[in-house]
């Protein structure tokens, strides 16, 4: 939408958005209040029903893991079963409360948000989808993300405990505490917190008047001038409703503030045991200053601090004054700068989108191996049935990712190219969540490393294979992936990466609606299996639920009760010379 330009055509465009904005505003509002009690009831009922259920297995199963980990040394292993019982005990009332506050906004907001998004640019019928969106689609996304959260409880964490369990130290040295120093850090964590708390919390308020009134004359400002988030139409309606709420947006800054200041002076006591009680002393007295100049920075004031700031490392460069915190590039002021525009037409890269994209092209290639007889109708079955199979579960995902980074090497890209050869993902397109901070780096390492290898036909082919198979040692025995790199020394690096790329998969299948992609996933390639085979009304083994799981899995190790995991279960495997843990 372009500017509108003079006063008049200013107040004009002012006059007509003010109506429209607070009548949508209202209807949101409405439909928000209609639907916040059924969603709250649903999503207290369901997640807080995951949680009871899988208690017990919870409890017992994470002392087991503790117990039997190599990376934990015997006082470790000692104080986390001292202290486990706590945060057990506490792990039903965080999920009571996160599930009613989590639920409230859930089925009030969005609403709001997709009556607002119901009139953006390119859809019909706007006064429809005024009146439905927001309803239909809340009450499913309620129950997928009850969905979503019973994969974490019980997927994601049986995947960590099983890595507790089978890794082994790092450089042969398992971690351990040293006694001594525990009385100490323990008092000066609790000083620090009992210090910064109340002065944060105090530091906190005084400054929170400045920032609701300039964020307030930042938005108006844009408002009346039509520039900065007021100048696309798709994003007036939420910048509109973000005047509304940035009394909201100010008080839970202040109350995250209030919330950080205890882990930032518990953090004394992690000073304490690093270097020694007089740093963490030291480190007590410099928090208040950390803060002090870290709120500056992002409300724009004067650079520094009144409070002192000592020294509390031992090492001088990482405590330095040149070292405190420099002003950000989306600090206050440069969030809602005027200068700024967007001249050109970027590509608006969805995290969902990209996964969803990613497990379509999974399927995709998993119909071809399919075909090929890489990946067998007894693996399909198993990954229906909660057995596992590695070769879709892990191999399949890890494949797909190779061919994105090999094609991205081949094009000379500086981000990830994506399956259409058209969209790339670089460091300033990527969707601005922590998910894609954690792994965007990683995969452009493994990109460069890929293209200083150049391999040459047969090494991509053997790659891609071995990557495919890597976690099923029978299937890498026994099938042939094409021949292998002449030198050991080549054969290491591929080896290497394939472990690699198949540990990073591993870690993203761990986090919420990764499972249920691939439960689709497996749902597709079981359908296009029974097509294939000519019997499309063939029945499948369905899969089981989390709760169904937990109880048919147990067996019995050594004389002790033991869980598997579906994905990392090693019961049908059978040892083979080539059985590599994945890291």
């Amino acid at each position: 939408m372009e500017r509108p330009k003079g006063f008049f055509s200013t107040l004009w465009s002012f006059v007509i958005f003010l109506p429209i904005f607070i009548g949508l505003l209202i209807l949101g509002i409405i439909k928000g209040v209609i639907l916040c009690p059924v969603i709250l009831i649903f999503m207290l009922i369901g997640n807080f029903g995951i949680i009871l259920s899988l208690w017990p297995f919870h409890f017992y199963w994470t002392y087991y893991s503790i117990l039997r980990s190599r990376q934990l040394g015997p006082f470790v292993k000692l104080l986390l079963c001292i202290c486990l019982p706590t945060v057990l005990i506490l792990l039903p009332v965080f999920c009571f409360a996160g599930s009613i506050v989590g639920g409230a906004l859930y089925g009030l907001l969005s609403p709001i948000f997709a009556t607002f998004d119901a009139i953006g640019e390119g859809k019909s019928d706007k006064l429809y989808h005024c009146f439905v969106d927001g309803t239909i689609d809340t009450v499913s996304g309620c129950f997928t993300i009850i969905r979503d959260f019973g994969d974490v409880c019980y997927h994601s964490y049986s995947s960590l405990m099983d890595d507790l369990q089978k890794k082994g130290p790092e450089d042969g040295k398992y971690y351990e505490i040293r006694l001594l120093q525990l009385p100490g850090a323990l008092i000066v964590g609790v000083l620090g917190v009992l210090l910064d708390f109340p002065m944060v919390s105090f530091i906190a308020l005084c400054k929170s008047p400045y920032m609701l009134f300039k964020g307030w004359h930042r938005l108006f400002h844009d408002l009346v001038g039509r520039e900065g988030p007021f100048l696309e139409t798709i994003c007036v309606p939420f910048a509109g409703l973000a005047i509304l709420l940035w009394p909201l947006a100010v008080a839970g800054a202040v109350l995250g503030s209030m919330v950080s200041s205890i882990f930032l002076g518990a953090y004394a006591a992690v000073i304490v045991y690093q270097e020694s009680f007089c740093y963490g002393l030291r480190y007590v007295a410099a928090s208040l200053a950390i803060y002090d100049e870290y709120s500056n920075d992002i409300l724009d004031l004067p650079e520094g601090s009144c409070f002192p700031r000592p020294q509390y490392r031992k090492k001088s460069e990482g405590t330095s004054r040149s070292a405190s915190f420099t002003r950000p590039a989306s600090s206050f002021k440069k969030s809602f700068s005027r200068t700024i525009s967007i001249t050109g037409p970027l590509v608006d890269v969805k995290p969902f989108e990209l996964l969803e994209s990613w497990f379509q092209n999974c399927q995709v290639h998993g119909e071809k191996f399919l075909s090929e007889g890489l990946i067998t109708q007894e693996d399909v079955e198993d990954a229906k049935s909660g057995k596992g199979s590695r070769a879709i579960s892990t191999g399949l995902p890890t494949f797909c990712l190779l061919q994105a980074l090999l094609r991205s090497a081949k094009a000379n890209c500086a981000g990830i190219l994506l399956s259409d050869n058209v969209t790339e993902i670089t460091s300033t397109n990527r969707p601005r969540d922590a998910f894609f901070d954690w792994f965007l780096n990683p995969f452009l390492v493994i990109k460069d490393q890929l293209k200083a290898q150049n391999l040459s036909e047969s090494e991509e082919d053997y790659l891609c294979k071995l990557v495919l198979l890597y976690g099923d040692p029978v299937k890498l025995k026994t099938s042939y992936i094409g021949q292998p790199p002449e030198t050991e020394r080549k054969r290491a690096e591929l080896d290497a990466l394939a472990r690699r790329l198949q540990g990073i998969v591993k870690s993203i299948s761990r986090f919420p609606t990764a499972r249920r992609n691939f439960q689709n996933l497996v749902n597709n390639l079981s359908e296009h299996l029974a097509r294939k085979n000519g019997n499309g009304r063939k029945k499948f083994a369905r899969s089981k639920s989390a709760f169904a799981r937990i109880f048919s899995q147990r067996s019995v190790v050594n004389g002790k009760p033991s869980f598997s995991h579906s994905s990392d279960s090693d019961s049908q495997q059978v040892s083979a010379s080539r059985e590599v843990d994945v890291v």
